[in-house]
């Protein structure tokens, strides 16, 4: 009797918690969003499977995730016992570019350790909800497991190319050119901050807080640094120091005041005589 030959792997399909196909959707996508702007995460529940990339193959464990930006995970190999969940998560949501993911063809996680430990437990609770559950505006479940993915996402990028900013530290250093740009806006506003830049309000807080501060006082320090060196300036004397304050955004005078003194120990009308002298006293030392 001829040996039989053996079994080839193939291609998973999409399956749903209740065998219907599709993704679970974390969250929608703002009103306005462009709805291909997601990445898309495979949950290893069982069975036989692997991942091809680069020529080398990775045998995945339940509970592995393969996050990519097409519905399909690139190089994934599967026996028919294999059972996945897919999820779909907006970008707005994570704070992550579509083209970061993209160019790597796509990232593994571990199910076991790390980040992807925590990722892969909230994935399985947030699947085993009823979908009424899943999709009520404001789930807190659903918010948690995206604030994970996006930290999860963020560091397999900076292990795949450390030179590469992470996704947060790039978007960071971009809402910083933005604020920096509209400084001069009243209207400058944590709203306004994340519409620029196609993420949540929520989000936008988080980058900051992990930086160590918050985006009113960085938006309050980089007016407040613009109003002093103009203040320093000799042609200033032709503009009142409430129209320095109005100039850079502030639309209370009493408020910057308050501010200023707070920053530099002396009030807006005091600095121009202080900074001369301490000047003086430095080029005589």
């Amino acid at each position: 009797m001829p040996e039989a030959a053996p079994h080839q792997p193939h291609q998973v399909a999409l399956t749903a918690p209740d065998g219907g196909a599709g993704c679970i959707d974390v969250l929608a996508p703002p009103p306005g969003a462009d709805p291909e702007d997601c990445l898309y995460v495979a949950l290893h529940l069982q069975g036989a499977a692997s991942v091809c990339r680069d020529g080398a193959g990775t045998v995945l464990e339940p509970g592995d995730l393969l996050i990519g930006t097409t519905p399909h995970p690139a190089g994934l190999l599967a026996d028919a016992g294999c059972r996945m969940v897919h999820f779909r998560v907006p970008c707005f949501h994570l704070g992550v570019r579509h083209g970061d993911v993209r160019r790597t063809g796509g990232l593994l996680a571990r199910g076991d350790e790390g980040i992807g430990s925590l990722a892969s437990q909230f994935l399985r609770t947030l699947a085993a909800q009823p979908p009424i559950h899943r999709t009520r505006p404001g789930n807190h479940l659903a918010r948690s497991v995206s604030d994970i993915v996006a930290v999860l996402v963020s560091e397999l990028l900076e292990r795949v190319d450390p030179e590469h900013p992470t996704a947060a530290a790039g978007i960071l250093a971009r809402i910083r050119d933005h604020i920096e740009e509209n400084l001069a806006d009243p209207e400058l506003s944590p709203a306004s901050i994340a519409r620029s830049q196609h993420i949540s309000v929520r989000y936008l807080h988080k980058l900051f807080q992990q930086d160590g501060t918050t985006v009113g006082q960085w938006v309050r320090g980089r007016r407040l640094e613009a109003c002093r060196r103009d203040l320093e300036r000799p042609t200033r004397r032709q503009s009142s120091v409430a129209a320095v304050a109005h100039r850079w955004g502030f639309v209370s005078h009493s408020h910057f005041s308050r501010a200023f003194r707070e920053a530099y120990g002396v009030s807006p009308r005091e600095w121009p005589t202080y900074a001369a002298h301490a000047d003086a006293r430095q080029r005589a030392s």
